[in-house]
């Protein structure tokens, strides 16, 4: 079973041309960031995510729902694979808000993606054998940092996508593959997001990746998250605590009081219907 591509189109929001090209590419990437909102409400009411793709076109396609990584960027592999893109998935590690040194397990999933065609960076520098001609993309990490359109894997390259600051770094590991670190620029800052390898991550893999972020009683997506990237800014849940983000920069944050208040700000601002049992945890 495939995602029907008219009824995700219709979705995100997106009308532009269906040649797995650069541009497509880029354009479908921006639609879905903004149309489909990140969230864990099922892991919080006690429910695996399902990454079948029926479930997830009834959840985050023809449900007012969202996702993590795992849904979200499952289903737009299943996207970029029938319109012709080459897809290759990566489990990651997630580096934000880690100890020098710490070492966390693989809970994050990011795409490797080729343009059919020669239409990959022709105009990039040359990236030798290790990553050149395809392009990183992610639509399952949620914050502020986020990619919101693809990344030459192109060590060093600092490129600049609508309005964000990103690059990758490789690191040498102990083992035989070097390790990838994308990086966001904050300020004057380069914040490490994920880090991965090359080895691409079969689905019974990233399935118990899944079910262990999902599981396990420290993950820290036991507790409510959501958030939503708009044209103008950004929404982030965190438990109670509600931060808009304004596209100039300006922060301003408040406190959600009571389930009521919170299945209203879900609806009202996040577009999401949270099933019954959704309650603000601090």
């Amino acid at each position: 079973m495939s995602v029907d591509l008219d009824k995700y189109f219709a979705r995100i929001g997106w009308d532009g041309g269906r040649a797995p090209t650069l541009d497509t590419l880029r354009s479908l990437q921006h639609a879905h960031v903004l149309g489909i909102p990140f969230e864990n409400i099922d892991v919080v009411v006690g429910t695996v995510p399902s990454l079948d793709l029926t479930d997830l076109e009834a959840k985050l396609v023809a449900g007012s729902r969202g996702g993590y990584c795992f849904e979200q960027n499952t289903l737009f592999a299943d996207v970029l694979e029938q319109l012709g893109y080459g897809v290759t998935r990566y489990t990651g590690r997630v580096r934000v808000g880690a100890r020098p040194g710490e070492i966390r397990p693989r809970t994050h999933l990011v795409l490797g993606i080729e343009v059919p065609g020669g239409d990959g960076p022709a105009a990039e520098p040359t990236a030798g054998p290790r990553g050149g001609g395809r392009y990183l993309v992610d639509v399952g990490f949620g914050s502020t940092d986020a990619l919101l359109e693809p990344l030459p894997m192109i060590p060093g390259l600092v490129r600049e996508g609508r309005g964000r600051r990103h690059r990758l770094v490789l690191e040498e590991a102990d083992g035989p593959a070097p390790v990838w670190v994308l990086q966001a620029r904050s300020g004057d800052t380069w914040t490490e997001l994920v880090a991965f390898t090359l080895d691409a991550a079969p689905l019974p893999d990233i399935g118990v990746a899944n079910w262990h972020v999902s599981t396990h009683p420290r993950s820290p997506f036991r507790r409510l998250f959501v958030q939503r990237t708009h044209a103008d800014g950004h929404l982030a849940l965190d438990g109670t605590t509600l931060t808009r983000t304004a596209r100039d920069g300006t922060v301003t944050v408040e406190q959600v009081d009571g389930p009521e208040a919170l299945r209203e700000l879900l609806e009202s601002e996040f577009g999401i219907t949270p099933p019954p049992g959704v309650r603000p945890e601090r």
